[in-house]
């Protein structure tokens, strides 16, 4: 069981910077993009989707609060860029030393009852392809694959055929 509490701008300030590093992190290691680049888009994206910050329209930045009230996670729902009645997760996470609880499931079913509340008919999220432990998560709670983007780095020389 958990409770979605709205950020407060202090708590929207410090998120976000925490936010764009980790989410820049983890575009670098999946895509091999430099680091300064993947910050460099994590703030474009960041930017563009929220452009009014925590009031940007139809936009969730929540606290995940355990059982106990005690605060450990964050939750970012939006629209999806694209797709007219999809809402879309932009970031879920549990902090480390609350993982493996149950909260990110609860936090996940809080946030589809939320969107379908608020009239969207789908939600949808990306996932990077290391992330094996979210991968599980959203598989059992019916997430489908839609796409697969697959990528091999050829600055290795790892390319082979004719030239």
């Amino acid at each position: 069981m958990v409770t979605l509490r709205r950020m407060t701008g202090d708590e929207f300030a410090q998120w976000r910077e925490k936010s764009i590093v980790g989410y820049a992190a983890d575009l670098a290691r999946a895509t091999d993009v430099p680091l300064d680049a993947a910050i460099d888009r994590a703030r474009n994206q960041f930017s563009e989707f929220l452009p009014n910050g925590p009031a940007s329209d139809r936009t969730w930045l929540l606290r995940i609060l355990d059982e106990t009230g005690a605060d450990v996670g964050v939750l970012w729902i939006g629209p999806h860029p694209e797709q007219a009645g999809t809402a879309f997760i932009y970031d879920i996470e549990i902090a480390e030393a609350h993982r493996g609880r149950g909260l990110g499931r609860a936090a996940m079913t809080a946030a589809e009852g939320l969107t379908s509340r608020a009239g969207f008919t789908q939600i949808s999220l990306n996932v990077f392809g290391f992330n094996e432990t979210a991968r599980r998560l959203y598989d059992s709670l019916g997430y489908r694959v839609v796409s697969t983007v697959l990528s091999k780095s050829l600055a290795s020389g790892g390319a082979t055929g004719p030239a």
